[in-house]
């Protein structure tokens, strides 16, 4: 029996980002400039405020964390609390900030950008490498949003939410490009926006549904949806397979612009999906 429930007591305005790694969540709060980590395990909670909106964290390969903001990309220290900026390749751009973004089985971190004055294609999807270079991979783009890549690491999938579709590429470990860009997965038939995306074991694409209140599943060698679970919260905002054999789905929520809801803004678990997720990589920079 799949079940559903709201854990821990953090409450985002806005919460994106779930990752994890060495047995607890990762998570970020954009609109609070927070990182958090929950722990299921003995339910603790810790917060960092990154001193601007963020909107994707990933693991750095040995110790500390990558996010991605306001200000382009930065290590962050769990230890210390210090943020060491990077490169920001958008700099110029004061009305995009960085949005969703993961790390591929090689570890480069890709991560891309959004434009809050919603003006159409002025975004990017960006590459840094683990020698800190950070490259072009996709554009031009409105909403950068959910990146994930095959168990074999060849093909990668990506969203950027207004096209509504998840597209394919063939992915070049050599390089780090995207190649052949191609649709494979039409979401037009939710009256939603997909927004944050994690896979399976079997290779099945978990899409959250901003604006929709639900988790859908599908499968992207038909295109066809498979599954589609529900939430009490309107802005439903990305998901992440985690717990000790990665069978429980995270989801992080926000908070509806004028809809009250009791649960928005916290972090759901969803368990009994007889799905399994895959582990996720680190940046290797």
């Amino acid at each position: 029996m799949i079940r559903t429930e709201p854990v821990g007591h953090i409450r985002c305005q806005w919460g994106e980002g779930p990752i994890w790694w060495r047995n607890a969540l990762y998570f970020v709060d954009i609109e609070g400039s927070l990182v958090h980590r929950y722990d299921p395990a003995n339910g603790s909670e810790k917060s960092w405020n990154v001193g601007q909106r963020v909107g994707t964290v990933v693991p750095r390969a040995g110790s500390g964390l990558v996010i991605a903001g306001d200000h382009g990309f930065a290590f962050f220290d769990e230890e210390t609390g210090a943020l060491s900026s990077i490169v920001d390749p958008e700099s110029g751009l004061p009305d995009h900030r960085f949005n969703d973004g993961k790390c591929s089985p090689d570890g480069r971190f890709f991560a891309g950008s959004i434009s809050l004055a919603k003006k159409t294609g002025t975004a990017k999807l960006y590459r840094l490498d683990p020698d800190l270079s950070v490259h072009e991979a996709f554009g031009p783009v409105t909403n950068s949003n959910g990146i994930v890549w095959s168990a074999d690491g060849r093909t990668c999938y990506y969203i950027d939410t207004p096209r509504q579709e998840v597209l394919a590429f063939d992915y070049d470990e050599e390089s780090g490009h995207l190649l052949h860009p191609r649709r494979v997965i039409a979401t037009g038939h939710i009256d939603a926006s997909p927004d944050g995306m994690t896979i399976d074991s079997d290779g099945k694409l978990w899409i959250a549904f901003c604006h929709g209140g639900c988790v859908s599943c599908f499968d992207p060698a038909t295109g066809h949806e498979l599954h589609r679970i529900a939430l009490p919260c309107l802005e439903t905002t990305a998901c992440a397979f985690g717990g000790p054999d990665l069978e429980d789905l995270f989801v992080t929520t926000g908070v509806h612009k004028t809809a009250r809801e009791e649960h928005a803004g916290r972090l759901f678990v969803i368990r009994g999906l007889k799905a399994r997720g895959v582990p996720a990589h680190a940046f290797k920079g």
